[in-house]
């Protein structure tokens, strides 16, 4: 079978690897199509691992089901979550699924840029999902990356008629703004250092835009009647981007950091503001089977418009064109880059 192999942002070869034996437990899926997600142009965190075949936002047909399998069958079109929580640690029990030892280290094999994909028992037992009859494998690509927002929402509890700032607006910011909307924000206000992107956002619903080399504080108090945001969303994995949104949040409001920064790259918080004026700061990371459960009812029952972010479909043999145009932010021919679908087969 064929598989994209990362070994940089500029080299993903297509490469042939022989296609996965299931174990009793497991089960094959032919791979159709696969999304490249943000994080997987991360270099300073995937090269340590290249060559390596990426991938999980993956969308197919499962071909082979183990002799003891029993709630799947061939044929069935599915998404597959790539990280699972095993649901019975200390972490997950408390409802930090996310922080859960077992969702760091499960994976499908050998990654969504492959023909084939084996998944393991676990992943099995809680980590496929059927896609109903009326979602197009394009429309799945999407659960993953919207499962993450879902859960990152939850945390902060947008509540309705909130003024709520995202700074970046690729992805994971546009689908921010998109369920933001469903859940009743008043104002929305989204940032980026590309023009075209902040046309997308003003399409979708932005009630203002702003370049992010502007005083995007002044800004959001310009736009907000002289109050900052009461939720702020980073988007973006630069530094600056979460210095601006610690001077962008109002009183009693929250910052989350769906983005990271660099290693060793730290912030540095006004705690006696932040103190004075009961302000939280709230990571977010990945999602668990109930936000994927969510991800999927939200994109069946057409709430979240995900086709409208689709920029690229390429075929699996353009891959090192996708993950160049994932990177930069646009294609050789200067469009801009939103969601790149590689088709697999």
């Amino acid at each position: 079978m064929k598989v994209g192999m990362y070994y940089n942002n500029s080299d993903v070869r297509v490469e042939e690897m022989d296609k996965p034996a299931i174990g009793p437990d497991e089960v094959l899926v032919k791979a159709e199509v696969c999304g490249i997600c943000g994080s997987d142009v991360l270099e300073w965190y995937r090269i340590k691992k290249a060559p390596i075949v990426l991938g999980h936002e993956m969308t197919g047909i499962i071909d082979e089901v183990g002799e003891n399998v029993t709630k799947y069958k061939k044929g069935q079109r599915v998404f597959v979550s790539h990280h699972i929580p095993c649901n019975t640690c200390y972490y997950c029990l408390r409802g930090y699924h996310t922080a859960c030892e077992t969702l760091h280290t499960t994976n499908f094999a050998p990654g969504g840029f492959s023909q084939y994909v084996r998944i393991p028992a676990l992943n099995v037992d809680r980590g496929i999902f059927p896609l109903p009859d009326e979602m197009s494998f394009d429309q799945g690509v999407f659960i993953e990356p919207l499962a993450c927002v879902v859960r990152a929402q939850r945390l902060i509890d947008i509540k309705a008629g909130e003024t709520v700032l995202i700074i970046g607006s690729g992805i994971s910011g546009l689908l921010h703004l998109l369920l933001a909307e469903v859940m009743g924000a008043g104002r929305i206000i989204t940032t980026d250092i590309n023009p075209d992107r902040l046309k997308k956002a003003a399409e979708l619903g932005a009630e203002h835009t702003i370049l992010a080399t502007e005083n995007v504080p002044a800004k959001v108090r310009e736009y907000n009647g002289g109050r900052a945001a009461d939720k702020v969303i980073v988007c973006a994995g630069a530094l600056p981007a979460f210095q601006q949104a610690l001077e962008s949040v109002d009183r009693g409001g929250t910052v989350l950091c769906f983005a990271t920064a660099n290693p060793g790259q730290d912030l540095a918080v006004p705690i006696n503001d932040f103190w004075r004026n009961e302000i939280k700061l709230m990571p977010s990371y990945g999602n668990a089977p109930q936000d994927a459960m969510e991800a999927i009812e939200l994109i069946r029952a057409g709430r979240i418009d995900v086709e409208s972010l689709t920029s690229h479909k390429i075929p699996m043999e353009d891959i090192s064109e996708g993950f160049q145009m994932t990177a930069s932010g646009s294609d050789k021919d200067g469009k801009p880059s939103l969601k790149v679908i590689v088709d697999l087969n």
